[in-house]
């Protein structure tokens, strides 16, 4: 079986050790970048997951004026995807520490460059914890793979949302915290509020109670109503940096709902240029 949006780790357990399967373990802490993921990994980690680097391996060479996160060019993430194990034959999970927040990166990286077979684990590690499956200490180097890149889509740029202030044929949802959207507060990037005509949707509003994601006819209702009759297909999800935005796209994929663009510089490079302008409050 193919897992495409989200998986339970009972449904991974029994794979452990399966030379068709990688594990990628992408925990990370904003407040912590350098160290904290790759301390809690060397400490305990599923057995036979790698580990990435959010800023190291999931990023490109920032510039201050292309956001905090920048996608890395697609030949660079082919290779650090082949130095992970991967390749069109392989089924990957990647995991981070609870929300997959950070998970959803690397899910929505492989679907950009054509690579579905890849599923976020639902609960991350502290679920898996929780299930009193096994972990290992130390460190995993998977063997080298050959990635292929089948297909380069699902990006939309600054021009693009710039054109798109006057076109508006694009939805752009921001997956920001409600009080950035508004410009209450901004603790990371120059300025505070968001891309006119932008929608709110927090990513944290795709999980349940639990911390897991909500049942599918939930959110699919949910999306519905704030795409409000367009189609997924004309989304374009833009969050701080590129990265909880994909939370969003996760959790449409999963309820039927593919098809979406990311914004990867988002806020962070949107807020860099002065020129460009900026809404407050709740209004689009």
């Amino acid at each position: 079986m193919t897992f495409t949006t989200l998986v339970a780790p009972a449904d991974i357990a029994p794979r452990i050790g399966d030379a068709a399967l990688v594990i990628v373990d992408i925990r990370h802490d904003l407040a912590a970048p350098d160290t904290w993921g790759e301390q809690q990994y060397r400490a305990s980690h599923i057995p036979g997951a790698a580990f990435a680097h959010l800023d190291a391996d999931l990023s490109g060479a920032k510039t201050g004026r292309n956001g905090r996160h920048p996608l890395p060019a697609p030949d660079i993430a082919a290779s650090v995807l082949g130095r992970l194990g991967i390749d069109d034959t392989k089924q990957v999970i990647v995991y981070d520490q609870n929300t997959g927040m950070f998970a959803s990166r690397l899910w929505w990286m492989l679907r950009w460059l054509g690579h579905d077979a890849v599923a976020v684990l639902e609960g991350g590690f502290a679920r898996w914890q929780r299930e009193g499956l096994s972990v290992e200490s130390g460190w995993h180097r998977a063997a080298p793979a050959i990635f292929k890149t089948r297909q380069v889509s699902g990006v939309v740029d600054a021009a693009r949302i710039v054109t798109n202030l006057s076109s508006g044929d694009l939805l752009v949802i921001d997956a920001r915290a409600a009080e950035r959207y508004r410009g209450d507060v901004e603790p990371l990037d120059t300025a505070a509020g968001h891309i006119p005509g932008a929608l709110n949707r927090p990513y944290a509003d795709n999980l349940a109670a639990d911390g897991r994601f909500k049942p599918v006819a939930v959110l699919r209702a949910e999306y519905e109503r704030l795409l409000g009759g367009r189609a997924a297909a004309c989304t374009v999800h833009q969050c701080g940096s590129g990265v909880s935005a994909c939370h969003n796209l996760l959790a449409m994929a999963h309820a039927g709902m593919a098809g979406g663009s990311l914004y990867p510089g988002s806020w962070s490079e949107w807020s860099a240029d002065p020129s460009r302008p900026v809404h407050r409050g709740t209004a689009p």
